[in-house]
């Protein structure tokens, strides 16, 4: 059985990393780009700067800077009137997962017509988006590099998992500069998504030789530098081994696909409007005390990554210590003990369970189970 390895064509990482992007850019011969980014980023001068950057190269831009934390189907169409109305040939976008996300779908959309619920699940579209340069500011989603767009569905407050190479960008863009200013909640949410990315892809039944290589080494990156990136963001060389961490975790799970953690927190975020990567992180350790009777020795290798030594201990016994070392790092970095600190109501599990289960990320997960089950997960999760 063959395997097809996902990632875009070309990947700058590290300091400098967005000036000698600006000049690949100017390489392939785009004339006029929309940014898509959010408020913040657009307030705080960012925007500005890469459009001052662009226009010295002769490159025109307009700005869409409205998308949401979890990006809806309305930016997605509201971003896509401007880049009509200004005859874009290509979109950049500037951020972490949710304008990553977001200008996917504009893309994707400039290219194949109809509405983006069109394309919820695996190989819905027919063309290449426009061409999309994917500039990250955080250290998480790894959105940039991946074939995996997530699309709120304000309608049926459901996260829509939008999977094909169509929405892969020509070009990824980690520069640690940029991911400086990032405040403690946010760098660490998105650390705890980028291991969620690791261990999901490490234990998922879609697993190959080089996923495993790219989820074991960002777990490694994670345990030893996300403590130092919360509490000082500019420590430099924390943050740059944390870009080098998602990028990896990326690479992993854009591959490898994912699991019921992320089934599940894709419905916390739709239905509530919670932050992706601290549902996760919530999640993670309750999802793989489900898995474990599947995939002990796996979570036994990731214990290893995590620096403990499991020499003396059997295979369920390293994934105890797993999932104890996930817990302490969630713990280490002030992330919300459970659901129940989020404002989830048990009420509300029967229906997140039900959309858990037809996400596309659960296909992956190595133990599959019925709704009761998923449902038990969500609840110990409280």
């Amino acid at each position: 059985m063959s395997t097809t390895f996902f990632l875009p064509p070309v990947n700058i990482i590290g300091k400098n990393a967005l000036q000698d992007a600006i000049s690949h850019i100017q390489g392939h011969g785009l004339k006029h780009g929309l940014i898509v980014t959010d408020s913040f980023l657009s307030k705080n001068g960012v925007v500005k700067k890469i459009a001052d950057m662009l226009d010295q190269q002769g490159i025109k831009t307009n700005v869409f800077d409205g998308t949401h934390p979890n990006p809806t189907v309305t930016n997605v169409n509201d971003g896509l009137k401007i880049l009509k109305e200004n005859n874009c040939d290509f979109v950049i976008s500037l951020g972490g997962g949710s304008p990553h996300d977001c200008a996917k779908g504009i893309a994707l959309l400039a290219t194949n017509g109809g509405e983006i619920k069109n394309y919820e699940g695996i190989d819905k579209s027919n063309k290449p988006q426009l061409p999309l340069i994917a500039i990250n500011t955080t250290a998480g989603t790894a959105s940039e590099i991946t074939r995996f767009c997530i699309i709120t569905d304000e309608t049926r407050h459901v996260k829509m998992a939008i999977i094909t190479p169509h929405v892969t960008p020509i070009l990824s863009v980690n520069d640690p500069a940029l991911m400086a200013g990032m405040p403690p909640g946010l760098t660490a949410a998105t650390g705890m998504d980028a291991l969620t990315h690791a261990v999901e892809a490490y234990v998922s039944t879609a697993a190959t030789p080089i996923t495993d290589a790219c989820a074991l080494k960002a777990v490694t990156l994670i345990e030893e530098n996300l403590r130092n990136a919360v509490k000082n963001g500019q420590d430099m060389q924390a943050r740059e081994n944390m870009a080098y961490a998602e990028l990896l975790a990326g690479m992993a799970f854009n591959n490898a696909s994912l699991g019921y953690v992320h089934a599940m927190a894709h419905q916390l975020g739709g239905f509530y409007g919670l932050p992706h990567g601290v549902c996760n992180a919530v999640l993670l350790p309750h999802v793989q005390e489900y898995n474990l009777p599947k995939c002990a020795a796996r979570l036994k290798d990731i214990a290893k990554a995590m620096n403990i030594d499991v020499s003396s201990m059997n295979d369920e016994e390293g994934a105890k210590a797993c999932i104890a070392a996930i817990r302490s790092l969630s713990k280490d970095i002030n992330i919300p003990a459970n659901l129940t600190e989020l404002k989830v109501q048990e009420k509300d599990i029967p229906t997140l369970t039900a959309n858990a289960l037809k996400d596309a990320c659960a296909l992956t997960n190595p133990r599959q189970g019925n709704a009761e089950e998923v449902a038990a997960i969500f609840k110990s999760a409280m």
